[in-house]
């Protein structure tokens, strides 16, 4: 009888350590799906060209914004994201030409100009840029809110909110609303300034968007800032390949 009641235990723990392993080859699939699967930061991400940009040797573009009263700022910008060495072709806020290169690195060794006026500039002006890899670069929450109607029109898009903590980074407490097509691409924006000096709030197009190289980038943005119509749009926008010195112009 002993014997028997060993062998029967033996074979229930065997057959529930069979369940156990029948199991777990039926959960570890799931679970290494769920873990390849790319956050929706990554899809927009990969979309306009994060998987290529460690081939990116040097970027270059001019920044134009037409603002409210008739305002204009013309930026010209060239930016090697590898040693982050910046070069600005420009205008002060006092209105006299403005040219110099410099490394980020070693911005406290710069003129109050380029710590108080051109970095900040280049700081926003590359949002512009490359937003889409902001969202996995700067740290902000990104959370997906589903289908959600547009800012503007009455029609619907895949709204991402790009949360930034409260606490450092460039503008602590932003919030950026993604509005995503189907394809991963950004149709629209929607910005909600943390701090307490404007623009409060402004939302744009993303729009005519090309390749440079294999870079995917939005060339026009017109919009509102501030309940006030604004646009800004990215031209002479080129980039330079590790190994290369020519430049491919986005078309």
């Amino acid at each position: 009888m002993t014997s028997i009641r060993t062998q029967a235990r033996s074979e229930v723990r065997l057959n529930v350590i069979r369940l156990l392993a029948f199991g777990l080859l039926l959960v570890l699939p799931a679970a290494s799906r769920a873990q390849q699967s790319p956050s929706i930061a990554e899809q927009i991400a990969k979309t306009y060209g994060l998987d290529s940009f460690g081939q990116i040797e040097a970027i270059r573009y001019t920044w134009n914004g037409e603002f409210p009263g008739g305002h204009k700022i013309s930026n010209k910008w060239e930016w090697s994201p590898k040693t982050d060495t910046v070069s600005y072709e420009g205008k002060d806020k006092e209105g006299n030409p403005v040219k110099v290169t410099y490394q980020r690195s070693q911005l406290s060794s710069q003129s109050d100009v380029v710590k108080k006026e051109v970095d900040p500039a280049f700081s926003n002006d590359q949002y512009w840029v490359l937003l889409p890899f902001h969202l996995l670069w700067d740290g902000a929450t990104a959370t997906d809110e589903g289908q959600q109607k547009r800012p503007t029109g009455d029609t619907s898009a895949q709204k991402v909110v790009m949360k930034y903590p409260s606490e450092g980074g460039y503008q602590p407490g932003d919030t950026w609303d993604l509005y995503i097509g189907a394809d991963k691409r950004i149709e629209e924006i929607a910005y909600h300034r943390g701090a307490a000096n404007p623009p409060h709030f402004v939302t744009a197009i993303y729009a005519d968007h090309k390749k440079a190289g294999p870079l995917l980038i939005s060339m026009n943005h017109p919009g509102m800032v501030d309940g006030k119509p604004f646009r800004i749009t990215l031209t002479d926008v080129s980039v330079k390949l590790t190994g290369s010195d020519k430049w491919i112009d986005a078309q």
